[in-house]
């Protein structure tokens, strides 16, 4: 080790006795950040990550280690000094690992000359360090494979030009054998082959973030055979010219089986796809424990299919290698329990009848290119998972995320597998559970309360119920068995003591048939079970299936392996206007919908009966507008039986149709909010740290006016970071970053909310101000770049709240307005017919006897919540909207769906649901830079060019300070010897 060391050490100090190391270091730092800054356009890009630099790193190394090996043996062989090497006592593999070692160090230095790269990104965003560790270890893998074959390539010719020349083109072969250019030109069995042959596609995979024990061993493979030849070929020279002999064939010998173990290692590893680490953030390629929990559960076999074609878009074969890997992971967690498959429909004619038939999977078609033409290609990029009888299938737009910037240049990636293939494994799993023993999914047994009253004192209807609900309890309890205890009480009975218990507990209270009716009674029902207790509604139809349904709803609150459903309140829109080809009036949530239906059930309501859907689990009312005093007693009652609300309201809309225009927008919640001690303020908030918006612009040609649209900074899209982020909460898991469009401050009364818990979820930054103003268009001739009257600074503006707790219902002590209603209608058709039977007198006794007929409207108010009731509110009605969606995925260049992930963690948060909280949110494009303007960026960028100048200069100075070190000690020894 001594002796290896002598000879590195010499090595170098040859290497920097000439500025051509500085020139080497200084075009090789060039190149990196003008890739970096220029060709990548970083900034523009807007992702925190520095894979762009490593995207190069592979071709920058080949032309960086062939400028260090052209000159180590080539040199020698020139001056002459190659003979007294060889017969020095110096063992040849000591001599040639010596200059390896020395060759490796200038990479190496060369390499920490970039570290700036990542720690600027690292300031300026979320970065994600496993990347990037994976990115330098691949490169300096790939470099020893390089140097390995550049100092072969030197100890065969005299010529440093002719070995710099040899050696690029070999590495350049190398690498291009595994790239996706080359590999896409080929099915997916020859591309695989090549990309295990190939340096290029191994690079990619660490870079990743993915350490594959074979993509080392591959590496590490290359260098071992490359020095190996290197040894045999200096051998060779030694013994030039005189006649063979044993020793010379022992060393051939020898060196043909060093390079056949290299290769059969790489063989025999090649199965071994669990000798990984996942050192990305989140393990996004890697099964997490949320993932072992579901498969866990699993009591029949899971299937998992991929439908790959052989041959598809070049920017999707990447992928399919990824994909593969990790379900191979799902069926080793399996234990046994999950079959993986993979087919390429195209090849078994029957599996592809058998796709398109039974599960919708149908091949899309591609537009490809191949040697010879350019052709669409039909093919497949699925996965179906199937438990059962119940199936999801995943799609390639399911999978994938894409990454535009500009008009040609694409970066596709898989956007978050583990999260979708899990989140598909959930949806069947309790698909197919619900279907099953309901009670099969609760731990603790449940206690059903019916306090009701005798049937002397209810009306007709609730009599039949009552027995209605006896049969259905019996129903039960076969499937239960000892989980389910029945008790029903008179809460009158024993002079009212249950019934005053009641009320003071849970708000409950007397109810009616009607508002003049002088008969009370009591109907409630509650299941309770572990701790928990659930409310179970009064049905609206009064029938034995619709009560058997909310006994149903109630049990599946109580269950951790059932799907749960979420009703949703959308304003309605107009659907006529499509047929004439114009966009639908009011805001549209498309997107939210198909986000909620990749998880749950999803219940579309519109409130109007004055009660929710019984099966709901949750509530999620997304931009409310005149809400009638029926629909806010439905989400008032909703939250009395303990459930959970989820609001996205303001109290301003916006209008993009031409100008951008705000309007009062009265949501009819306003009142009750305020009752709860929560206030929106009819102001928007403007945040200078803000997102960009497409925003139409005016200016003026002589008298002519011309409209254009700029990206610009817009103060009324507030740009959310971690420091506005309650990170306890558990509600923002995964979620980075959050753009609120056209938001309202909340205020929260303390003292009304005592007892409760007050959450404070989302905040906007310390410079935000406030207006009134409704006027939201920028005005650059008025107020100059900015476009907005800059406003004195409030502070942080509260924009997303938590309160949970005990409620007092809005509408305690007054009369329900489903029986307000209900007499306001009769009151009327009594007029109707009064002016009926004047005209027509033998009408009045068939209407006697319709009326007679009618079912009675049951009246009843829960005065008060369970601790378990919450409300979540997000002061905007417009960042869920397809609209603000697409703005900002335009802006972005991809798909932004955190909004709609807040919503996701809102829900399954709130069921308790929270597995999937940890895997959710991971997507490759998810960290983005924090905002900055233009001379921000350009200080940064500068920043980096002069960090290289002083990483540079500091190379420099320490090469002097050794050198000086190195003199001090030759005069030293001169000085002793003399």
């Amino acid at each position: 080790m001594n002796t290896l060391r002598k000879v590195a050490r010499r090595e170098l100090a040859v290497f920097f006795a000439t500025p051509a190391a500085f020139i080497f270091f200084g075009t090789f730092l060039a190149a990196t950040l003008f890739i970096f800054f220029w060709v990548e356009t970083f900034f523009s890009r807007n992702i925190a990550d520095v894979r762009p630099m490593f995207e190069w790193m592979p071709l920058l190394l080949i032309f960086l280690s062939a400028a260090i090996t052209m000159r180590v043996w080539s040199e020698e062989h020139r001056a002459g000094t190659l003979e007294p090497l060889l017969t020095a006592p110096v063992g040849l593999p000591t001599l040639v690992g010596g200059k390896f070692l020395a060759c490796l160090t200038l990479v190496a230095i060369g390499l920490l000359l970039t570290l700036p790269l990542p720690i600027t990104v690292s300031l300026l965003g979320q970065l994600d360090w496993g990347p990037v560790f994976g990115g330098y270890l691949a490169s300096l893998c790939l470099a020893g494979a390089y140097l390995a074959i550049g100092l072969f390539v030197s100890a065969q010719f005299n010529s440093q030009i002719v070995s710099l020349i040899v050696t690029t083109l070999v590495c350049t072969v190398l690498y291009l054998v595994g790239s996706d250019t080359l590999t896409s030109f080929f099915g997916s069995q020859a591309g695989d082959i090549l990309k295990l042959i190939g340096a290029g596609s191994r690079f990619a995979s660490i870079t990743r973030g993915v350490i594959d024990l074979r993509d080392l061993v591959y590496y590490l493979s290359l260098t071992g055979i490359f020095l190996s030849l290197n040894v045999c070929t200096l051998e060779r020279q030694r013994w030039a010219g005189n006649p063979s002999n044993t020793a010379h064939r022992r060393w051939l010998a020898l060196t043909g089986l060093l390079v056949a173990n290299f290769f059969l290692l790489n063989l025999w590893l090649a199965p071994l796809g669990m000798l990984r680490a996942d050192l990305t953030q989140g393990h996004i390629y890697s099964i997490s424990p949320a993932t072992r929990s579901y498969l866990a559960r699993l009591q029949e076999p899971l299937l998992i299919r991929g439908y790959f074609s052989a041959q598809t878009h070049p920017l999707l074969a990447p992928l399919q290698p990824q994909l593969r890997d990790l379900l191979r992971e799902y069926e080793v967690a399996g234990k046994g329990r999950v079959k993986v498959e993979f087919i390429d429909p195209q090849e078994k004619p029957e599996l592809e009848q058998e796709a398109g038939e039974k599960y919708g999977i149908r091949p899309v078609p591609f537009q490809t290119a191949s040697r010879y033409q350019t052709a669409v290609t039909n093919s497949y990029f699925d996965i179906l998972i199937k438990y059962g009888d119940e199936f999801v299938t995943l799609g390639f737009r399911d999978l994938i995320e894409i990454k535009s910037e500009g008009d040609t240049k694409l970066e596709v990636e898989l956007r978050n597998p583990e999260h979708d293939i899990t989140r598909a494994i959930k949806k069947v799993l309790y698909s197919y559970q619900g279907g099953g023993n309901l009670f099969a999914g609760i731990g603790a047994p449940v206690a059903f309360h019916g306090y009701i009253s005798p049937d002397a004192k209810l009306p007709q209807q609730l009599v039949e119920l009552k027995k209605s609900l006896n049969a259905v309890l019996a129903d039960f309890k076969q499937q239960a068995g000892d989980k389910q205890t029945v008790e029903i009480a008179d809460p009158d009975a024993g002079g009212g003591q249950l019934a005053e218990r009641l009320g003071k507990e849970f708000g409950m209270r007397p109810m009616m048939a009607g508002l003049l009716s002088p008969q009370t009674f009591w109907f409630y029902m509650t299941l309770e079970s572990g701790g928990q207790q659930v409310q179970v509604p009064l049905p609206a139809s009064l029938d034995k299936a619709a009560l058997k349904t909310a006994i149903t709803a109630g049990l599946k609150r109580f269950s951790k392996g059932m799907l749960k459903t979420v009703a949703l309140y959308t304003p309605p829109a107009n659907p006529d206007m499509g047929q004439f080809g114009m966009p639908s009036q009011g805001n549209t949530f498309q997107l939210l919908q198909g986000s909620i239906e990749q998880e749950h059930r999803l219940k579309p309501v519109d409130l109007s009966t004055g009660q929710v859907d019984p099966e709901a689990d949750i509530l999620v009312v997304a931009a409310p507008e005149r809400l009638q005093e029926k629909q806010v007693f439905a989400i008032d009652q909703f939250l009395m039986q303990g459930g959970t609300v989820v609001l996205a309201t303001a109290p301003f809309d916006v209008s993009l149709q031409g100008r951008i225009s705000a309007e009062d927008k009265k949501s009819g919640l306003d009142g009750w909010l305020a009752g709860y001690g929560i206030k929106m303020e009819p102001t928007l908030v403007l945040d200078p740290q803000n997102a960009a918006l497409p925003v139409p612009v005016e200016r003026q040609v002589g008298g002519y006016t011309i409209r254009e649209t700029h990206l610009l900074s817009y103060p009324y899209f507030i740009d959310i970071r971690s420091d506005g982020m309650n990170r306890d909460s558990g509600l923002l898991t995964g979620i980075d970053q959050l753009s609120m469009t056209w938001a309202s401050p909340i205020k929260v009364d303390g003292e009304k909310n005592k007892g409760r818990q007050v959450v404070r979820l989302l905040e906007s930054s310390k410079g935000a101000w406030l207006s009134d103003s409704i006027d939201i268009q920028p005005d650059f001739d008025r107020y100059g770049q900015d476009g907005f009257a800059q406003g004195e600074p409030a502070g942080r503006q509260l924009l997303g709240v938590m309160v949970e707790g005990t409620f007092d219902s809005w509408f305690k002590g007054k009369t329900s307005p489903l029986i307000e209603e209900a007499a306001q209608l009769a009151e009327q058709e009594k007029k109707q017919q009064a002016i009926a039977a004047q005209a027509d007198p033998h009408k009045k006794g068939k209407e006697a006897k319709t009326e007679q007929g009618k079912p009675e409207v049951i009246g009843r108010v829960l005065e008060r919540s369970a601790d378990s009731a919450r409300i979540i509110l997000l002061a905007s009605n417009t960042f869920l909207t397809d609209t603000s969606l697409d703005l900002a995925s335009g802006a972005g260049g991809s798909r932004y769906l955190n909004p709609l992930q807040l919503v996701a963690n809102c829900i399954d948060w709130s069921l308790e649901d929270r597995d999937l909280l940890s895997i959710r949110g991971r997507g490759h494009f998810a960290r983005t830079l924090l905002p900055m303007d233009k001379e921000e960026r350009m200080l940064w960028e500068y920043l980096n060019y002069g960090l290289a100048a002083v990483g540079l200069l500091a190379v420099w100075g320490l090469h002097r300070l050794i050198r000086s070190r190195s003199r001090r000690r030759e005069l030293m020894l001169i000085a002793g010897r003399a």
